[in-house]
């Protein structure tokens, strides 16, 4: 995929001083009870376009927002909380500003660097306001978008001001771009995928869209329960979408037209209560009783993965094969997450994960890091494996402005 990378702007040491690049990030992180920051992965991923930005001389604004304030200003949901975390990521001085104003600007020296208050504390951000991206851009000379997880949506800060300021993809924008084209666009044949999660209604633009690109697709989770009762099985007290019966034998159908081989569990583990450690059993996917809730797939089934996965050379991983949270209904989502982890640091497999539960599972797995690539852009991963558009992405394949 080509679009514009921030070495287009910036291709040689000072090549941006006096300029100022504003910076669409993502610090939306989570945070304990006490405030602290519980996870700074997303800020982690900021700081090497930040110091990328510094020796080019630019003065660097930083755009974020944090939860859903609802257009109004809520001092619970400011984003100061943010620089001493930040101070200390890139070991330099932020400034922490409510507005963005041409006098504050002014003050700034080449590498200085400005966080600005919540984005949507402006009612105008989430709308795709042209005014208000405007008047963001009219203090900046370039757009640097920095936040895969927000390129899905047409916001202002996000998108909109890509469409007025020349726009380039930050280092950790450009290195999502790079993985998640890799495994989509031009991916290595065999070409597999799972699809895990609770329900068939949130995935069914997901899986139209991947059995006419993948090779093998394994539908696990809730969601297969779906699929095995459009097939004639008894799923008991599953969860179920009995109403999207057909559309699961319409993609099923799709599948096989495209060529694309369908696993679904052929042995599940079940329980009579949706908790941690219930008396469970594993049986045969005929064998399950009227009051059994399927909560993993089986061993059977966990080695038919396995097998489909080294027959791969491509993976992506969306959602887990079974209700993880809870031991020991995470097994199958360990053993094959591991499993795959292991093809990949071997060398066999290109593997890229994102999406809802995919980082927690493959993290509780200990199986994240061998990952070829993990997204944390949960939305905005799941939209483009979809096949749909990214307004924050397609700003960045304009380079006339």
């Amino acid at each position: 995929m080509k679009f514009q990378r921030l070495e287009d702007a910036i291709p040689k040491k000072n090549a941006l001083k006096g300029k100022t690049a504003l910076v669409r990030v993502d610090f939306n992180v989570p945070r304990n009870k006490d405030g602290s920051i519980s996870d700074d992965t997303r800020l982690q991923a900021a700081v090497p376009t930040i110091k990328a930005l510094q020796t080019a001389g630019a003065k660097i604004i930083l755009l974020s927002h944090y939860g859903r304030p609802k257009g109004k200003a809520d001092p619970k949901l400011s984003l100061e909380f943010i620089v001493p975390a930040l101070v200390e990521a890139i070991e330099d001085e932020v400034s922490f500003s409510e507005k963005l104003s041409e006098p504050l600007i002014s003050t700034m020296e080449p590498g200085d660097v400005l966080l600005i208050e919540n984005t949507r504390f402006n009612e105008m951000e989430t709308k795709g306001d042209r005014g208000m991206a405007e008047n963001l851009a009219k203090h900046a000379d370039i757009f640097v978008m920095d936040a895969f997880s927000a390129a899905h949506r047409n916001h202002a800060s996000s998108a909109v001001v890509g469409e007025i300021l020349p726009a380039y993809a930050g280092l950790a924008m450009e290195r999502e771009l790079d993985h998640v084209s890799q495994v989509l666009d031009n991916p290595k044949s065999p070409v597999m995928g799972v699809v895990g999660g609770a329900k068939v209604s949130s995935k069914i633009d997901l899986l139209e869209s991947l059995v006419s690109k993948l090779d093998i697709l394994v539908i696990g989770g809730g969601m297969a329960n779906t699929f095995l009762f459009a097939q004639g099985h008894n799923v008991g007290a599953s969860l179920c979408e009995n109403d999207l019966k057909d559309k699961a034998l319409e993609i099923l159908k799709a599948a096989k037209k495209a060529k694309c081989k369908i696993l679904l569990p052929v042995d599940v583990v079940t329980a009579k209560e949706f908790a941690a450690n219930a008396k469970h059993k594993q049986c045969a996917i005929d064998d399950v009783k009227a009051k059994d809730m399927i909560l993993d797939c089986g061993t059977a089934t966990v080695e038919t993965i396995m097998k489909a996965m080294d027959s791969a050379k491509t993976l992506i991983w969306n959602g887990p094969l079974g209700a993880f949270e809870m031991t020991p209904f995470d097994t199958s989502t360990v053993e094959a997450a591991k499993y795959a982890a292991k093809l990949t640091k071997a060398g066999k497999l290109i593997s890229v994960a994102g999406g809802g539960d995919t980082v927690a599972a493959l993290k509780h797995a200990g199986a994240a890091d061998d990952f070829t690539f993990v997204s944390t852009a949960g939305g905005a991963f799941l939209e483009w494996m979809e096949g749909k558009p990214l307004p924050g992405v397609e700003i960045l394949k304009n380079k006339t402005k």
